[in-house]
This record gives structure tokens, C-alpha cells and sequence, in this order.
């Protein structure tokens, strides 16, 4: 062996032993490739399925049951169930019971069996522009392919083909610009970096520095400590969700058909959350590359990518929608497009903020639990 050779060994063997010695840097290692291969594998996903579809019949013929079994067995759409009137419709598409609505108008199946032409139509929750194009892509296949079945067997009967159309309306985004959707998922984003990251590696750079002892040793307690902590930050973050909102009113015409203060609300409560997650994680921590590192992962991550920000929760497998009850994003989201788009009240949202604020609970109970145990 080389002399060469042989240093490269001890050099090697030395950052081995280190690396062993270092265990939480080897598990997030050797953690990381294999937890981005389940998220990109699984949540990467856009091909859209379980959609939930109610379904206005005004017909009740053989030919609007058709159209309806149509849809449900194309494999891509949920039967949500029926609606009578429009008040209905706006209640299930607000409350997000039902991601589409089809309106079968009255003589459907007379028209059908006439030759007269035949318009269905489709109302379609905007809020997510991608979704929505899918969705009405998804109709539009439906739709075309019993117009052509339509057409073959009247012209095997020598009859006149009626002509079925779909008629899409898209609510709250009739335009269908990705910027209505992308700034809502950009601001639980902005507001998740803010405030876990900067509150965990704020309090991690007190045991770094050794100052953590004299906090300790001062009649401050926990509680007050954790409020104290995390008070500037959640100004700072409540500030720039609130700038990011108002360039985006400047610069991509976003609307606000909702209350400032629902909105202020929902966003302080989303913000609580975030910054209990950054004290848990300070109090796991012991060096702040390994808070970054923790709360990359267990925050940002899963806001970007299991939230419905960018690839739909329906989509995603069994497993991970499960996972995804346990990301504050997720009903974050829901509320913000409620209340910016949507311009929607409390009754539609309320479920999203209940969940917000029992993470908010759990979350700073568990920080202040584990706080408490480190300075007995």
C-alpha cells in the first residue's frame, strides 16, 4: 500500500468513526434519500382521481341515470351525493362536499331520443386551477364519448344523432389562473419558514452560546420563556404573510371577497401552530444545522407536499392521505381559499380552524411539556 494510499485510509477511517459517533447526523443521512423516495414517489402524482361529484338530476330519465353511471365508473369521479337547487350547490361546493357538480337539465333523455341537441353542465370549484382544468378535461372525455355512442346508433337506426355538449363553468377562478391557487399554498409556505425555523434556531442558539443555563437559572419559568420567544416572531411572520397578501392583491389581481379579520384569525392561529412546532423542535435539537435539518423536514416538506398546495390529497395513496391529517397546511389552505376566493364565512371553514388550533394545543403542550422536564 501507497503512503498515499494509506492516508486517504486513515482519513477515511477517522470521519467513519466520526460520522458513528455523530448518530443523529447519521440517521438523517441515511433517512433523507429514503424519505424523499416515498414523498416524490407517491405524493408526485398528477393524475387525478376520487373527484367528488354531486349530481343536480332534473331529469330522471333512463338517459340522465346513463349519464351519471357515465361518470361515477369512469374510475376518475365519487358520487357525492344529490342537489336540488342552487342553494345547495353553493353549500356543497363552499364547504368543499363536492369538488364538482353535474346539472342534467329537464327533458334530458327526450332530447337525447329525438335528434334535438342537449347541453349538460358542469360547475366546477376553481380554487385550484389545475385541478379544475383536469376535472373538466376528465367531463369533456365523458361527455364526448356518449355523444359518439350517441351518434353511432342513431345513424344505425338512420335517425337524426342529437348532439350532447358539456357546458364547464368554473367558480371563483373563471379564468383559471394559477396565481389564485399558488398564493394561498405561498403563504402557509412563507409563514412555515418563518416562524418554525427561525423560533427553533432561535432557541437552540441559547444552548449553543451558553445562555441556556442562566435562563434556567432565572425566575422566568417555561411558559413565560416560550411567549417571550416566540411573541417577535409571530409578528414578523404575521407581517409578512399580510405584505405577501397585498402584493399579490397589487401585482396578480388577488381577490379579497372575505373578512380581513376571518382572514387575520385564521392566519394568527396558523401561525401559533408553527411556532410551537419550532420550540418542540428547539428542545430536540442541540445545534442549530440539526434544528434547520429537522424542521426542513418535518415542516416544510410536508407543507409543500402533502398540504394540496401543489398535487391533490385525492390522488395521493390511502397511506399518505392519512399522513396528511397531521399537517396544518392542509387545513390552513382550505381556509385561506375560502375566505380569499371564495369570500365564504365561518360555517364553511369552521372544521379547518377547529383542527388548526387542537395542533396549535398539542403541539405547545407537548414544547412546554418537554421544556419543563429540561429545566427540573
Amino acid at each position: 500500500m501507497t503512503a498515499v494510499a494509506r492516508k486517504i485510509r486513515a482519513v477515511a477511517t477517522k470521519e467513519l468513526h466520526q460520522i458513528a459517533r455523530d448518530r443523529r447526523t447519521l440517521l438523517i443521512l441515511l433517512f433523507v434519500p429514503a424519505f424523499f423516495l416515498l414523498v416524490y414517489g407517491y405524493a408526485l402524482n398528477f393524475d387525478l382521481r376520487n373527484i367528488s361529484l354531486a349530481v343536480q338530476d332534473n331529469d330522471r330519465s333512463s338517459a340522465s341515470r346513463e349519464l351519471i353511471s357515465a361518470f361515477i365508473n369512469s374510475g376518475y369521479f365519487d358520487y357525492a351525493g344529490d342537489v336540488s337547487n342552487s342553494q345547495e350547490i353553493s353549500r356543497a361546493v363552499d364547504r368543499g362536499e363536492a369538488r364538482a357538480v353535474l346539472v342534467i337539465p329537464a327533458r334530458f333523455g327526450a332530447d337525447a331520443s329525438s335528434g334535438r341537441p342537449s347541453r349538460v353542465q358542469l360547475i366546477v370549484n376553481g380554487d385550484n386551477a389545475n385541478t379544475a382544468t383536469t376535472v373538466v378535461g376528465y367531463a369533456l372525455g365523458i361527455v364526448t364519448a356518449i355523444s359518439t355512442r350517441y351518434e353511432l346508433q342513431a345513424r344505425q337506426l338512420g335517425a337524426v344523432p342529437p348532439g350532447l355538449t358539456l357546458e364547464p363553468r368554473v367558480w371563483y377562478n373563471p379564468e383559471l389562473r394559477s396565481a389564485l391557487f399558488l398564493v394561498p399554498g405561498l403563504i402557509a409556505y412563507i409563514a412555515m419558514l418563518t416562524a418554525v425555523v427561525s423560533t427553533a434556531l432561535s432557541v437552540v442558539r441559547e444552548k449553543e452560546v451558553g445562555t441556556m443555563e442562566q435562563v434556567r437559572m432565572s425566575p422566568i419559568g417555561p411558559l413565560a420563556y416560550v411567549l417571550g420567544k416566540t411573541a417577535p416572531y409571530f409578528a414578523i411572520s404575521l407581517t409578512a404573510s399580510v405584505v405577501v397578501i397585498l402584493l399579490s392583491m397589487v401585482l396578480f389581481d388577488l381577490p379579497m371577497r372575505g373578512s380581513w379579520v376571518a382572514l387575520l384569525a385564521a392566519i394568527s392561529l396558523f401561525l401559533v401552530g408553527a411556532l410551537a412546532f419550532g420550540v418542540l423542535i428547539s428542545t430536540i435539537a442541540e445545534s442549530q444545522q440539526v434544528a434547520f435539518q429537522v424542521g426542513l423536514l418535518t415542516s416544510l416538506l410536508p407543507t409543500l407536499m402533502l398540504s394540496g398546495f401543489i398535487f391533490p390529497i385525492a390522488s395521493m395513496p390511502p397511506v399518505l392521505q392519512v399522513v396528511t391529517y397531521v399537517v396544518p397546511a392542509r387545513y390552513f389552505l382550505v381556509t385561506l381559499r375560502g375566505i380569499l376566493l371564495k369570500g365564504v364565512g365561518p360555517e364553511a371553514w369552521w372544521p379547518q380552524a377547529l383542527a388548526m388550533a387542537v395542533f396549535a394545543t398539542v403541539i405547545l403542550s407537548l414544547a412546554s411539556l418537554r421544556l419543563r422536564r429540561q429545566w427540573a
